[in-house]
């Protein structure tokens, strides 16, 4: 253990390190908390990467889905690597930082993407390196965000997918008008999330923050799901994940394509499961118009304050539209299409 989880588990805090998850309070708790508080909660499911030198705009711009090469001082965007046949490797937020950029994606993907990533490297004047140890980050989700986060120390951007840095070093990224991630150095991780409890908020867990980004439709690769979906399938496109107009990078000709030629088959559509139901990313989803093969997959999933599950899944759109779903086998558990905060077109 860290510094840093030693101090959340003084703070009653579950930790589990092989699922890189953490839990306050029992599953129905910390949802029904994101429905009536303000939550914080240590995003331990997520690691970080830091590109440093002077070609890590070019080095990244190169190699991803989204610019990165006229990113501004004080913005954030979602972005993606792909393999070179478009499915994606690893989704992502990427900031600006002094003298680079970070990168923070789902911690169970991280080294290996590292160690892939990094072959690219050749002769560019640019050094990336595992920062998950240095840099700590706290997501903060719920009405009260950001004048809680302002009464925590943090500067409040004034926009979304913009950033702001405190004098005392806490980097606020705006994803929502009541949803922020807050970057500090792990040393100073304890007293700001201490800070963020005393100004109102409610601690939480992995799962409170997952079930609010399913909620606003924001999916995450993680290694069940690698190499499933184009960048299109998971709505990344309308999520400000894809420019077109960059030039090329893995998979780009692919992802280009579908966006330009013939109709999406497949798309991220949000769901609800029943009580009791089990599911995990990676599981299959079935419908009667494919029969027993299957129409999609589960990219992301979190309980329900009512014992059910919420999730994202990936599914054939004709499938969708015709209403009856089903998780994990062709009579499994029924699931009921649920409204996403944007349109799928």
């Amino acid at each position: 253990m860290t510094a840093w989880t030693e101090h959340l588990a003084r703070e009653g805090a579950t930790l589990d390190d092989t699922a890189r998850s953490i839990a306050f309070a029992a599953p129905a708790d910390e949802a029904r908390a994101t429905e009536t508080a303000t939550i914080a909660v240590p995003l331990l499911h997520l690691g970080t990467i830091r590109a440093q030198g002077p070609d890590s705009a070019a080095f990244l711009h190169n190699l991803v889905s989204n610019d990165v090469k006229h990113m501004e001082a004080d913005t954030a965007a979602w972005n993606s690597f792909n393999s070179p046949k478009g499915r994606m490797i690893a989704s992502f937020l990427v900031w600006t930082e002094e003298g680079g950029h970070a990168l923070a994606l789902s911690a169970d993907i991280l080294p290996a993407f590292l160690k892939k990533f990094s072959m690219y490297v050749l002769r560019s004047k640019v050094k990336l390196a595992d920062a998950s140890a240095d840099t700590a980050l706290i997501g903060l989700a719920g009405p009260q965000a950001a004048s809680i986060a302002q009464a925590a120390g943090a500067t409040l951007p004034a926009e979304d997918m913009r950033q702001a840095v405190s004098a005392a070093g806490v980097r606020c990224i705006r994803l929502g008008a009541q949803r922020l991630v807050l970057a500090v150095a792990s040393e100073a991780a304890p007293a700001l999330f201490d800070a963020l409890a005393a100004a109102g908020a409610v601690r939480a867990g992995t799962a409170a923050w997952q079930l609010g980004m399913i909620r606003a439709g924001l999916p995450l690769i993680t290694a069940p799901t690698q190499e499933e979906f184009v960048a299109q399938m998971l709505n990344y496109e309308l999520i400000g994940g894809v420019d077109f107009h960059k030039g090329c990078y893995p998979g780009q000709e692919i992802v280009a394509r579908t966006q330009y030629l013939g109709k999406l088959k497949k798309r991220t559509y949000r769901l609800a499961l029943p009580a009791g139901s089990t599911a995990a990313p990676g599981t299959d989803v079935y419908a009667p118009d494919f029969g027993d093969q299957s129409a999609g997959k589960l990219v992301n999933v979190a309980p329900t304050a009512d014992g059910g599950v919420e999730a994202l899944a990936v599914i054939q759109s004709s499938s969708a539209e015709a209403g009856e779903i089903r998780i994990g086998a062709p009579d499994g558990p029924r699931a009921s299409l649920l409204d996403l905060p944007y349109a799928l077109g």
